[in-house]
Protein backbone atom coordinates (compact mmCIF):
# COMPACT_ATOMS: atom_id res chain seq x y z
CA UNK A 1 0.00 0.00 0.00
CA UNK A 2 2.94 2.69 0.78
CA UNK A 3 4.25 1.91 -2.14
CA UNK A 4 0.94 2.23 -4.45
CA UNK A 5 0.89 5.80 -2.56
CA UNK A 6 4.33 6.39 -3.18
CA UNK A 7 3.83 5.19 -6.71
CA UNK A 8 0.98 7.52 -7.02
CA UNK A 9 2.26 11.01 -5.86
CA UNK A 10 -0.45 10.63 -2.83
CA UNK A 11 -0.15 10.00 0.78
CA UNK A 12 -1.91 8.33 3.57
CA UNK A 13 -4.39 11.46 4.22
CA UNK A 14 -5.43 11.89 1.06
CA UNK A 15 -6.94 8.18 1.19
CA UNK A 16 -10.62 7.89 1.69
CA UNK A 17 -11.63 4.26 1.52
CA UNK A 18 -9.08 0.89 1.55
CA UNK A 19 -10.52 -2.52 0.75
CA UNK A 20 -8.15 -5.25 1.72
CA UNK A 21 -9.04 -8.76 0.12
CA UNK A 22 -6.79 -11.39 1.53
CA UNK A 23 -6.82 -15.49 1.13
CA UNK A 24 -8.38 -17.04 4.27
CA UNK A 25 -10.82 -14.59 5.72
CA UNK A 26 -13.50 -16.45 6.34
CA UNK A 27 -14.66 -15.48 9.96
CA UNK A 28 -15.56 -11.99 11.18
CA UNK A 29 -12.69 -12.73 13.78
CA UNK A 30 -10.07 -12.87 11.05
CA UNK A 31 -11.61 -9.19 9.68
CA UNK A 32 -11.23 -7.91 12.82
CA UNK A 33 -7.89 -9.00 13.46
CA UNK A 34 -6.95 -7.14 9.96
CA UNK A 35 -9.03 -4.07 10.20
CA UNK A 36 -7.19 -3.39 13.91
CA UNK A 37 -4.06 -3.81 11.81
CA UNK A 38 -5.33 -1.33 9.37
CA UNK A 39 -6.48 1.18 11.96
CA UNK A 40 -3.07 1.74 12.93
CA UNK A 41 -1.94 2.63 10.01
CA UNK A 42 -4.84 5.13 8.26
CA UNK A 43 -6.66 7.90 9.80
CA UNK A 44 -9.71 7.37 11.54
CA UNK A 45 -11.78 9.03 8.97
CA UNK A 46 -10.60 6.49 6.17
CA UNK A 47 -13.15 3.61 5.47
CA UNK A 48 -12.04 0.24 5.88
CA UNK A 49 -13.06 -3.08 4.45
CA UNK A 50 -11.54 -6.58 4.71
CA UNK A 51 -12.91 -9.30 2.41
CA UNK A 52 -11.82 -12.88 1.14
CA UNK A 53 -10.05 -12.47 -2.08
CA UNK A 54 -12.35 -14.16 -3.88
CA UNK A 55 -14.74 -11.48 -3.22
CA UNK A 56 -12.05 -8.87 -5.24
CA UNK A 57 -12.09 -11.35 -8.07
CA UNK A 58 -15.93 -11.06 -8.31
CA UNK A 59 -15.69 -7.52 -8.21
CA UNK A 60 -13.64 -7.37 -10.98
CA UNK A 61 -16.23 -8.54 -12.97
CA UNK A 62 -18.77 -7.15 -11.88
CA UNK A 63 -17.06 -3.36 -11.41
CA UNK A 64 -17.14 -3.69 -7.94
CA UNK A 65 -21.07 -4.19 -7.52
CA UNK A 66 -21.27 -7.37 -5.55
CA UNK A 67 -24.04 -9.12 -7.32
CA UNK A 68 -23.95 -12.88 -8.81
CA UNK A 69 -20.77 -15.48 -8.70
CA UNK A 70 -17.34 -15.80 -8.99
CA UNK A 71 -15.42 -19.05 -9.83
CA UNK A 72 -12.01 -19.24 -9.11
CA UNK A 73 -9.39 -22.17 -10.27
CA UNK A 74 -5.71 -21.79 -9.90
CA UNK A 75 -3.71 -23.88 -7.41
CA UNK A 76 -6.92 -23.62 -5.51
CA UNK A 77 -10.51 -23.13 -5.80
CA UNK A 78 -13.34 -21.48 -4.87
CA UNK A 79 -16.98 -20.58 -5.41
CA UNK A 80 -18.08 -17.40 -3.71
CA UNK A 81 -21.50 -15.51 -4.66
CA UNK A 82 -23.95 -12.28 -3.50
CA UNK A 83 -27.38 -11.65 -3.62
CA UNK A 84 -28.06 -8.22 -4.02
CA UNK A 85 -29.08 -7.92 -0.62
CA UNK A 86 -26.35 -8.53 0.55
CA UNK A 87 -26.21 -12.09 1.56
CA UNK A 88 -23.41 -14.75 0.30
CA UNK A 89 -22.21 -18.10 0.26
CA UNK A 90 -19.17 -19.90 -0.94
CA UNK A 91 -18.12 -23.58 -1.70
CA UNK A 92 -15.16 -25.56 -1.85
CA UNK A 93 -11.74 -23.42 -1.08
CA UNK A 94 -10.97 -25.36 1.99
CA UNK A 95 -7.42 -26.52 0.45
CA UNK A 96 -6.72 -29.87 -1.03
CA UNK A 97 -6.75 -32.35 2.17
CA UNK A 98 -10.56 -30.68 2.27
CA UNK A 99 -11.10 -31.67 -1.52
CA UNK A 100 -10.29 -28.63 -3.68
CA UNK A 101 -11.13 -31.18 -6.32
CA UNK A 102 -11.29 -29.14 -9.45
CA UNK A 103 -7.85 -26.89 -9.04
CA UNK A 104 -4.66 -27.10 -10.16
CA UNK A 105 -3.67 -28.81 -7.10
CA UNK A 106 -6.38 -31.16 -7.23
CA UNK A 107 -5.85 -31.83 -11.36
CA UNK A 108 -2.16 -32.55 -11.07
CA UNK A 109 -2.48 -34.62 -7.86
CA UNK A 110 -5.06 -36.60 -9.15
CA UNK A 111 -2.02 -36.94 -12.22
CA UNK A 112 0.62 -38.14 -10.32
CA UNK A 113 -1.65 -40.78 -8.53
CA UNK A 114 -2.25 -42.40 -11.68
CA UNK A 115 1.33 -41.98 -12.83
CA UNK A 116 2.19 -44.48 -9.44
CA UNK A 117 -1.35 -46.30 -9.70
CA UNK A 118 0.45 -47.72 -13.21
CA UNK A 119 3.61 -48.29 -12.04
CA UNK A 120 2.36 -50.77 -9.54
CA UNK A 121 -0.14 -52.36 -11.97
CA UNK A 122 -3.22 -50.83 -9.92
CA UNK A 123 -3.88 -48.86 -12.98
CA UNK A 124 -3.95 -48.68 -16.31
CA UNK A 125 -1.25 -47.44 -18.49
CA UNK A 126 -1.33 -43.73 -19.33
CA UNK A 127 0.48 -40.97 -21.34
CA UNK A 128 1.11 -39.25 -17.73
CA UNK A 129 3.73 -41.65 -17.29
CA UNK A 130 6.31 -40.86 -19.54
CA UNK A 131 5.27 -37.40 -20.47
CA UNK A 132 5.52 -36.15 -16.28
CA UNK A 133 8.86 -38.06 -15.80
CA UNK A 134 10.09 -36.27 -18.95
CA UNK A 135 9.13 -32.67 -17.75
CA UNK A 136 10.73 -33.35 -14.16
CA UNK A 137 13.41 -34.97 -15.72
CA UNK A 138 13.07 -38.11 -14.17
CA UNK A 139 14.13 -41.55 -15.17
CA UNK A 140 11.36 -43.82 -13.15
CA UNK A 141 8.11 -43.41 -11.18
CA UNK A 142 10.30 -44.63 -8.53
CA UNK A 143 11.78 -41.12 -8.17
CA UNK A 144 8.36 -39.39 -8.07
CA UNK A 145 8.39 -40.53 -4.66
CA UNK A 146 10.99 -38.32 -3.70
CA UNK A 147 10.28 -35.66 -5.66
CA UNK A 148 6.82 -34.88 -4.41
CA UNK A 149 7.54 -35.21 -0.97
CA UNK A 150 11.39 -33.38 -1.46
CA UNK A 151 8.99 -29.93 -1.29
CA UNK A 152 4.60 -30.91 -1.67
CA UNK A 153 3.87 -27.21 -2.04
CA UNK A 154 0.76 -26.58 -3.35
CA UNK A 155 1.84 -24.45 -6.50
CA UNK A 156 4.64 -26.82 -7.36
CA UNK A 157 2.31 -29.75 -7.62
CA UNK A 158 -0.35 -27.19 -9.87
CA UNK A 159 2.76 -26.28 -12.12
CA UNK A 160 1.79 -30.16 -13.76
CA UNK A 161 -1.32 -29.00 -14.74
CA UNK A 162 -0.33 -27.96 -18.31
CA UNK A 163 1.37 -31.78 -18.69
CA UNK A 164 -2.27 -32.99 -17.72
CA UNK A 165 -3.84 -31.00 -20.67
CA UNK A 166 -1.24 -31.92 -23.60
CA UNK A 167 -2.37 -35.57 -22.29
CA UNK A 168 -5.77 -35.33 -22.58
CA UNK A 169 -5.29 -33.58 -25.95
CA UNK A 170 -2.75 -36.15 -26.98
CA UNK A 171 -6.11 -38.47 -27.03
CA UNK A 172 -4.78 -39.99 -23.09
CA UNK A 173 -7.59 -41.22 -21.36
CA UNK A 174 -6.89 -41.11 -17.70
CA UNK A 175 -5.93 -37.35 -18.66
CA UNK A 176 -9.36 -36.68 -20.11
CA UNK A 177 -11.26 -38.65 -16.93
CA UNK A 178 -9.36 -36.61 -14.69
CA UNK A 179 -10.27 -33.21 -16.95
CA UNK A 180 -13.99 -34.50 -17.24
CA UNK A 181 -13.81 -34.58 -13.30
CA UNK A 182 -12.76 -31.66 -12.49
CA UNK A 183 -15.01 -30.32 -14.66
CA UNK A 184 -17.47 -31.58 -12.61
CA UNK A 185 -16.31 -30.38 -9.65
CA UNK A 186 -16.36 -26.78 -9.97
CA UNK A 187 -19.40 -26.75 -11.96
CA UNK A 188 -20.95 -28.61 -8.71
CA UNK A 189 -18.87 -25.91 -6.41
CA UNK A 190 -20.77 -22.99 -8.47
CA UNK A 191 -24.08 -24.87 -8.58
CA UNK A 192 -24.00 -25.47 -4.41
CA UNK A 193 -23.72 -21.14 -4.26
CA UNK A 194 -26.45 -20.28 -7.11
CA UNK A 195 -28.56 -22.91 -5.70
CA UNK A 196 -28.05 -21.52 -2.20
CA UNK A 197 -28.61 -18.08 -2.72
CA UNK A 198 -31.43 -18.51 -5.33
CA UNK A 199 -29.47 -16.47 -7.84
CA UNK A 200 -31.38 -18.37 -10.73
CA UNK A 201 -35.02 -17.78 -9.20
CA UNK A 202 -38.11 -19.92 -8.90
CA UNK A 203 -37.65 -21.13 -12.44
CA UNK A 204 -33.75 -21.63 -12.71
CA UNK A 205 -33.84 -18.97 -15.72
CA UNK A 206 -33.06 -15.23 -14.00
CA UNK A 207 -29.75 -13.98 -15.17
CA UNK A 208 -26.78 -13.46 -13.10
CA UNK A 209 -23.01 -12.73 -14.04
CA UNK A 210 -20.66 -15.46 -13.51
CA UNK A 211 -17.14 -14.05 -12.89
CA UNK A 212 -14.72 -16.68 -14.07
CA UNK A 213 -10.74 -16.41 -12.70
CA UNK A 214 -7.53 -18.20 -13.12
CA UNK A 215 -5.39 -20.14 -14.87
CA UNK A 216 -6.69 -23.49 -14.92
CA UNK A 217 -9.94 -21.97 -16.90
CA UNK A 218 -8.01 -20.82 -19.77
CA UNK A 219 -8.61 -21.72 -22.74
CA UNK A 220 -6.06 -24.74 -24.23
CA UNK A 221 -5.94 -25.90 -28.04
CA UNK A 222 -8.56 -28.52 -27.93
CA UNK A 223 -9.16 -28.68 -23.87
CA UNK A 224 -11.27 -25.54 -22.93
CA UNK A 225 -12.07 -26.50 -18.87
CA UNK A 226 -13.89 -22.93 -18.71
CA UNK A 227 -16.34 -23.66 -21.33
CA UNK A 228 -16.51 -27.36 -20.47
CA UNK A 229 -17.67 -25.72 -17.12
CA UNK A 230 -19.92 -23.15 -18.27
CA UNK A 231 -21.69 -26.16 -20.46
CA UNK A 232 -22.28 -28.13 -17.68
CA UNK A 233 -23.67 -25.23 -15.38
CA UNK A 234 -25.71 -23.70 -18.81
CA UNK A 235 -27.77 -27.16 -18.61
CA UNK A 236 -28.96 -26.22 -15.60
CA UNK A 237 -28.68 -22.51 -15.06
CA UNK A 238 -29.14 -21.15 -18.51
CA UNK A 239 -29.60 -17.61 -17.45
CA UNK A 240 -25.74 -17.91 -15.99
CA UNK A 241 -23.81 -14.92 -17.75
CA UNK A 242 -19.94 -15.88 -17.93
CA UNK A 243 -17.50 -12.95 -17.36
CA UNK A 244 -13.47 -13.12 -17.88
CA UNK A 245 -12.14 -9.43 -15.93
CA UNK A 246 -10.29 -7.19 -18.24
CA UNK A 247 -8.60 -6.12 -14.91
CA UNK A 248 -6.71 -7.86 -11.97
CA UNK A 249 -8.60 -8.34 -8.45
CA UNK A 250 -6.62 -5.67 -6.95
CA UNK A 251 -8.50 -3.48 -9.21
CA UNK A 252 -11.66 -4.96 -8.22
CA UNK A 253 -10.90 -4.55 -4.74
CA UNK A 254 -10.37 -0.63 -5.33
CA UNK A 255 -13.58 -0.56 -7.25
CA UNK A 256 -15.30 -2.41 -4.59
CA UNK A 257 -13.93 0.21 -2.01
CA UNK A 258 -15.03 2.86 -4.24
CA UNK A 259 -18.65 1.95 -4.42
CA UNK A 260 -19.01 1.00 -1.13
CA UNK A 261 -17.45 4.54 0.14
CA UNK A 262 -20.03 6.15 -2.36
CA UNK A 263 -23.14 3.99 -0.78
CA UNK A 264 -22.10 5.49 2.32
CA UNK A 265 -21.54 8.86 1.83
CA UNK A 266 -25.09 8.58 0.18
CA UNK A 267 -26.44 6.84 3.27
CA UNK A 268 -25.05 9.62 5.43
CA UNK A 269 -26.33 12.46 3.18
CA UNK A 270 -29.71 11.12 4.06
CA UNK A 271 -29.36 10.91 7.52
CA UNK A 272 -28.65 14.65 7.45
Amino acid sequence: MADALSKSGSNRSAVRAVCLAVSGVNHPTDQQRILTWLRDIFPTQVKLYVRNDAVAALASGTMGKLHGCVLIAGTGTIAYGFTEDGREARAAGAGPVLGDWGSGYGIAALALTAVIRAHDGRGPHTMLTSTILQTLGLSSADELIGWTYADPSWARIAALVPVVVSCAEAGDEVANKILKEAVQELALSVKAVVQRLGLCGADRKNSFPLVMVGGVLEANQRWDIGREVMDFISKDYPGAHPIRPKVEPAVGAALLALNEFMKECVQEAYRR
